[in-house]
């Protein structure tokens, strides 16, 4: 074998072996892709069952949301919590609701509000936002997201300055299946009380 034919022979093997370890990382790359793509959550859309979690109310009572239902149905609204400051337009959504818990109760509903932000001080910051509420009914529960749990796990991050999550509400059966939800992506564009109602009589 001729000097040539050596090293023409060996510069084929490097070449192939650099390119088996090119496409090797560039399939992993893709692979990690497609994976990550799959993991990104998804806002449940109506018919699916809406995703179970646990949280904590300011006080620290772990709240789960499935526990939560028990045979009931359940409206679960999504607030801006605190983008920095108490959301007005939250306050408003809030009253709401709880002026009309007996209205909810009458239907054996509950009302779940998660109220999401910032870990720093979150539970200080809702225990000072339910101050502007009347005391909340017991079929009226707030919780809070001070790390985006559950704002990610429904799709719902609003990842801007001053911001946490698009206020969003979803009306769950008895059985956890969403039935009607309303997502907004302004701060004012909410769900009020008599119209969750509604809905709850037709389904």
């Amino acid at each position: 074998m001729s000097a040539f034919d050596f090293l023409s022979r060996r510069a084929q093997r490097v070449g192939t072996v650099r390119f088996k370890r090119v496409w090797g990382s560039a399939l992993a790359f893709t692979g990690s892709l497609i994976l990550g793509a799959s993991a990104f959550a998804q806002t449940p859309a109506v018919g699916a069952k809406a995703p179970d979690f646990t949280l904590s109310t300011p006080t620290g009572k772990a709240v789960t949301l499935s526990a939560e239902q028990g045979g009931h149905g359940v409206v679960l609204v999504i607030l801006r919590g605190f983008p920095g400051y108490q959301c007005p337009y939250c306050v408003k959504q809030v009253h709401d609701f709880v002026d009309h818990a007996s209205d909810f109760k009458a239907k054996k509903t509950r009302v779940l509000l998660v109220y999401p932000g910032p870990p720093a001080d979150l539970d200080q910051h809702a225990k000072e936002f339910l101050e502007k509420q009347a005391e909340l009914p017991s079929n009226v529960v707030l919780v809070t997201d001070p790390d985006y749990k559950v704002t990610n796990l429904y799709g719902l991050r609003w990842d801007a300055p001053h911001e946490s999550a698009y206020p969003s509400t979803f009306i769950l059966d008895k059985k956890g299946t969403v039935v009607f939800e309303k997502i907004s992506h302004s701060h004012g564009d909410r769900l009020f009380a008599q119209d969750a109602l509604g809905h709850l009589s037709t389904n």
